[in-house]
């Protein structure tokens, strides 16, 4: 069975058979589908690949901040383990550069893919068409069941943020909740809720902010929430830098933390040990997620067969000092 076979059978081009085969784009889903099932139909098989190289391909949409350093850590280090080298790429804040990285990576074939970028349905076909295995850290949306991920307990993250504060005795308990259509931000803010049912403490939707996962943007939020005549005693912050910001709009308030307004984070980055007081956050294992994910990987290259292909790590809550029961209760 040969290509030009194909091609006539299809109704196309040998070159866009050939672009099939290859996991290449300029090609129509329709079209695709159809010379996909003509490929299974008569048991086409292409003439062996080029072994992969001993490089995993590490991409980013956007690394700016403390959160993907800690990623790349554990990358290297599981790479490191194993005697390959990393790449790393970043799409750009439009996601521009993706369409060249997927072109580039099905030439150079790397390893396996560590993706903290949410590639599309287009770009992991033409991956699995190519053999490069794939896995998706931190997953920003749903995926279908059969994409390998590694993620962390998010809800669960949530929950013990307030409960610890809950049980302090605060009863005005504001969230910084990140974007709603940001699974693990739809996640830990629905374990606020859970937390705040089971302390039998009603959900105020004047205490609920959705905010960037930034500093900045945790900083315009506090600061509409320390402005209410009856202002929360605590806040609970979608990640370490929106809780960065609250510290920001609490000291532009003339508010002592945690005498006036106890704050939780989330992620545990290094800063968090650092600031003024020292941040209680939710560790969020970012470095070991990364070396799973990699891990996982690999062995997908290997073409071992994992007990299960989504892994979600534990949080934990670190308690530091910048929380405290409320003023009143001292």
């Amino acid at each position: 069975m040969t290509i030009s076979y194909i091609a006539e059978t299809a109704g196309v081009s040998v070159p866009t058979v050939s672009k099939v085969i290859n996991g290449r784009a300029g090609v129509s889903a329709g079209t695709r589908a159809r010379i996909e099932a003509l490929i299974d139909e008569y048991g086409y098989q292409k003439s062996s690949a080029p072994s992969r190289s001993a490089m995993v391909d590490l991409v980013f949409d956007e690394l700016e901040s403390m959160w993907g350093v800690e990623i790349i850590r554990g990358v290297q280090r599981a790479a490191r383990q194993n005697r390959v080298g990393v790449v790393l790429s970043e799409f750009g804040p439009q996601g521009s550069a993706i369409r060249y990285w997927i072109d580039d990576a099905l030439d150079r074939r790397p390893a396996c893919v560590v993706t903290v970028a949410q590639l599309g349905q287009e770009e992991r076909d033409r991956l699995r068409a190519r053999g490069i295995p794939f896995v998706v850290f931190d997953p920003t949306v749903e995926l279908p069941d059969d994409v390998p991920f590694v993620g962390a307990t998010n809800w669960a993250g949530g929950r013990s943020a307030t409960r610890h504060l809950t049980g302090l005795g605060h009863r005005r308990v504001a969230v910084v909740a990140g974007p709603d259509h940001v699974l693990c931000c739809r996640a830990r803010y629905d374990g606020y809720r859970a937390a705040m049912e089971a302390a039998d403490l009603p959900v105020d939707p004047a205490l609920v902010v959705r905010a960037d996962l930034t500093r900045e943007a945790g900083h315009a939020a506090a600061r509409g929430l320390l402005a209410l005549p009856d202002r929360p005693t605590a806040v609970v912050a979608g990640n370490d830098l929106q809780a960065l910001g609250v510290y920001q709009a609490a000291r532009e308030a003339g508010l002592r933390i945690p005498e006036d307004l106890s704050v939780v984070g989330f992620d545990d980055l290094p800063v968090a040990a650092l600031v003024d007081p020292p941040l209680t956050t939710v560790h969020q294992p970012l470095v070991e997620m990364a070396a799973a994910a990699t891990e996982l990987a690999l062995a997908l290259g290997r073409g071992e067969r994992p007990a299960q292909v989504g892994l979600e790590l534990a949080t934990t809550l670190t308690v530091r000092r910048s929380t405290a029961p409320p003023g009143g209760a001292r």
